[in-house]
């Protein structure tokens, strides 16, 4: 018998998530597969009119509810100006360093539904022609797309179909190691979604009846700050956002256990949420860790700030280099999933 959580079907999860495009703004592929990968259970599913998918699963009381969140949308990028000399400038999709990416292989999706394949590079590269090769600031200005097609000059790009407005998508380059790693673009916050579609599934095939009607929202617009904070029902009293654990100087997460977060750039998330989900760790062999992200909001808090009278908390995986080329351990999803196992089967915090 398999024991739960299995963490190899998590990771093929989310490997296929993390292969499917969705900079915020263009996450209508990715919500489709969830929406497909979720069919045979049976559950209510309805997108919302931003195209988010809300998965609702009865439970004993429906009079206080419940509400997971994940985000299916990632960085990215839009195409901002085509140059004389038939390359690319971009934009920013969502907050990240153009160092992050650099160098970095991409994907440009035309209105049509064309796709080019490209390389994101500083226009000063060759440090055989360029003395700040290396100085050179990483920006905007500096940072410039190079299409894998023979185009000469701007008429020669827009043949091609490609124009300002398109959607420009990073190459996960996703990858899982013998010794148990996971290391991908977009982890942030593909894991979770895929840990959440593993949740769903298992409570589907156990026909578990949960203590509290709950609702789980796979939301598209997170990155740029209103993924989640509206389609809350009123009879919702806890919010949980499952999203990533930040790792750096400083920190307690890592790439093995659950983080719990205490308080993030918004301000401290629920007390007594966040010592019931230390408690249910606790009680159920599960490790974690409670940390503070400083420079960091979430779906939860942005719902706070939309006016949600809501308890809030926040939890994930362990995600090293976020916002650039991510990584994490089975460990750390294994408990992250575990926890989210035990919390949807737990009584409300009072």
């Amino acid at each position: 018998m398999t024991t739960y959580p299995n963490t190899k079907n998590t990771i093929s999860t989310i490997k296929e998530l993390v292969s499917i495009p969705s900079p915020s703004g263009n996450t209508e592929k990715v919500i489709s597969y969830v929406e497909n990968a979720l069919k045979e259970t049976g559950y209510e599913m309805v997108r919302n009119r931003k195209g988010g998918l809300i998965v609702t699963i009865p439970g004993k009381d429906s009079s206080k509810q419940r509400m997971l969140t994940a985000h299916v949308d990632t960085l990215g990028a839009m195409v901002k100006e085509i140059k004389s000399n038939g390359r690319l400038k971009l934009s920013m999709i969502g907050g990240f360093r153009w160092n992050a990416v650099e160098g970095e292989y991409c994907e440009i999706e035309t209105a049509s539904g064309k796709k080019f394949s490209g390389t994101i590079l500083m226009h000063q590269t060759s440090v055989h022609v360029y003395k700040d090769a290396g100085e050179a600031k990483r920006d905007e200005k500096n940072i410039e797309v190079r299409i894998d097609e023979i185009v000469k000059n701007e008429k020669d790009v827009r043949t091609l179909g490609i124009e300002v407005g398109d959607f420009v998508s990073f190459d996960p380059r996703v990858e899982v190691t013998d010794s148990g790693f996971i290391k991908s673009r977009h982890l942030d916050d593909k894991a979770s979604v895929g840990i959440l579609l593993e949740l769903i599934k298992k409570v589907s095939m156990e026909g578990m009846e949960l203590p509290y009607t709950t609702h789980f929202l796979i939301s598209n617009n997170e990155e740029i700050g209103y993924g989640g904070n509206s389609n809350i029902p009123s009879e919702t009293v806890e919010y949980l956002a499952v999203d990533m654990g930040a790792i750096g100087d400083g920190q307690s997460t890592d790439e093995y256990t659950v983080s719990i977060c205490a308080k993030d750039s918004s301000g401290p998330y629920h007390y007594a949420f966040r010592q019931h989900l230390v408690d249910l760790a606790k009680s159920n062999e599960i490790q974690y860790k409670v940390d503070i992200y400083p420079y960091y909001g979430s779906d939860a808090s942005a719902a706070i700030r939309a006016g949600h009278d809501i308890i809030h908390g926040l939890i994930g995986a362990g995600i090293d280099a976020s916002h650039a080329y991510e990584r994490t351990h089975e460990t750390s999803l294994y408990h992250t999933e575990k926890l989210l196992y035990h919390y949807i089967q737990s009584e409300m915090v009072e």
